[in-house]
This record gives C-alpha cells, structure tokens and sequence, in this order.
C-alpha cells in the first residue's frame, strides 16, 4: 500500500488524545488521512492535545478535534451533523472506538461501600461497549459510512481473562467483541467491515489507572516471547494497514497485536 492510497480519506477516532487513539491518529495522518477527533480532556490535559493537534497539522492534513462526551447521546447527534457538514459528499473511510473510561472496583469488596454498584457497572458496558453501537447507528443513518468504509473496536485480553478490580471493564471488553460481530454482520452486505483490535498490555495513561498495573505489566513481560510490551505504536500501524483499500475481506474478527503474550502460559 502506498501512502497515496489513504490520502485525502477521512478518519474519525473516539477517543484520540492519548494512547492508542492519539497513536494512531499520527500514523494515518503522516500517510495523508485527514483527522477528526473526540476525547474529553481537563485541565492539563488539554495542554497536550493541543500539542498533539499541532503535530497532525504539521502534516499538511485538515484535523477537527472536539472536547465532547462522547456517550450522550444529544453531543453524539450533534457533533455527527457537524462531521456532516464538514465532510460534504465524502464518507469516512475508517471509525476507531478507542474509549477507556469505566469503573475499576471489585464485585465484591470489604463492605458494600468499597465495591462496584448497578450505576457504575451500566456506565461501564454504556461507555466502553454500548456506544460502539450508538456511534455505528447514527453515523449510518447519516451516510457517513459506505462501501470501503471500516470501523475499529480496542478490546484487551480482560475480555477473556480475570485480573482483580477489572471486572466491570472485562464485561464491558466482552460485550464489545460480541457488539463488533453483530455490526460485522448487518454492515457486511454494504460493504463495511467492522473488527476489534485486541491490544497486548500496553503502557497508556488507561493502564496506569487500574489499581495493581505494576503487576499487570510484570506478567505480561514474563509471557511475552518478544521481551517487551506492545506499544501504542503496534496498534497504530497494524489499523493503518488494515485501512489499505484493497483488504476486503476481513470482516468480524477480533485480531490480536501482542506479539504472542496471549498463548503463551
């Protein structure tokens, strides 16, 4: 694939100011895709998703990066007529949902004060799996997505493994997997290939939030026969070589990048 083959396209990624979205976002930008990006960022933050807009501006790509909730509803709407407006004619070539924002408290805790409630466990699989399908529905209706177009869930070996305070985040990963099938089959006859990417342990702002990431990364190191972690960078080139034009033909598949941590004991 040469870089000619994706420039001029657009990309939208939820979730693009840091780690895996933000990663892949430069990676497509440098090959010519032009950038739209939702996160929701504070403070310091914002800081550097300015510098990080800079970076994709610098090359030579138009890049729209909005600071909105990208799990209510009304912002969904709006800021997918905004895209509308923006892109004309033209359909989004590539969609990542690339959203880390739920609760990391056991099932069952000291006392009922110090685990998981029903609130927390449904804002949870809303935000990291849910609104995977929302964002499909409403871009579809749209006729932002068409023929060619490819839509990219992030899910993480959670989804069939068990590690203590990642419970809610692990129903919400399998949830994902299952939701990424399910639109793999009713966007296929139209030409839209919908897949998950299932990153190895990977050092992001998300990882260092759960409580005990220090072993989560031990073991990985231990199992991986490459001797190191996967990086935000694996991701980025492994999703822009699947946006190559030509591949047809992947459709509904959960792809693991981890240089082989997962079969490994």
């Amino acid at each position: 694939m040469s870089q000619a083959d994706l420039k001029g396209r657009w990309a939208l990624i939820l979730g693009a100011s840091s780690g895996f979205g933000a990663a892949t976002a430069l990676e497509l930008a440098k090959n010519g895709m032009h950038i739209i990006g939702l996160h929701l960022d504070r403070g310091a933050a914002l800081e550097a998703v300015r510098g990080l807009v800079r970076e994709l501006e610098s090359c030579g790509v138009q890049v729209w990066y909005q600071n909105v909730n990208i799990a209510n509803a009304e912002k969904r709407r709006e800021t997918i007529a905004q895209i509308r407006q923006r892109l004309g004619e033209a359909k989004l070539h590539l969609v990542m949902h690339s959203v880390a924002f739920g609760s990391l408290l056991p099932f069952i805790g000291e006392d009922a004060s110090l685990q998981l409630t029903q609130p927390q466990m449904e804002m949870t699989l809303d935000v990291m799996a849910n609104s995977l399908v929302y964002w499909a529905q409403d871009l579809w209706h749209a006729g932002l997505l068409g023929r060619g177009s490819r839509i990219f869930s992030m899910t993480s070996a959670g989804s069939l493994q068990v590690f203590k305070t990642y419970g809610a985040v692990s129903a919400a990963k399998a949830a994902l997997e299952s939701h990424t099938r399910q639109l793999a089959l009713e966007l296929g006859p139209h030409g839209v290939m919908v897949n998950c990417i299932m990153a190895g342990v990977t050092d992001t702002p998300a990882l260092r939030k759960i409580p005990g990431n220090e072993e989560i990364v031990s073991i990985a190191l231990r199992r991986n026969p490459t001797g190191r972690l996967t990086t935000p960078r694996d991701i980025a080139v492994t999703i822009r070589a699947l946006c190559d034009p030509e591949i047809e033909r992947i459709n509904g598949a959960t792809i693991v990048v981890d240089g082989g941590e997962l079969i490994c004991m």
